[in-house]
């Protein structure tokens, strides 16, 4: 299975979306910082993106991008899920 990247909010929340990571489609999205044998240095523009250059090295070296909108839809329905199970 390919390696995987996505643009996520680093909290979850509204703030500028930075590249996470997973290196199988079970694991939990973590920050590329938490892969320093994958990271790439960013790159220093002013209100650049966090992860860019990371971005291009892996997707150079066969990683696939998963949609934001997706992932966080599937996120929302996890936590949703999880609470019904909670409340029960």
């Amino acid at each position: 299975m390919p390696r995987q990247m996505c643009w996520l909010a680093s909290f979850g929340g509204n703030e500028q979306k930075i590249l996470h990571l997973r290196t199988s489609p079970h694991e939990a999205w973590r920050p590329y910082t938490a892969f320093p044998q994958y990271a790439a240095p960013d790159y220093q523009i002013p209100r650049g993106s966090k992860g860019w250059a990371t971005y291009q090295k892996l997707r150079q070296a066969g990683w696939v991008l998963v949609s934001s909108q997706e992932e966080t839809a599937s996120q929302c329905e996890e936590l949703g899920s999880s609470k019904l199970a909670q409340s029960a």
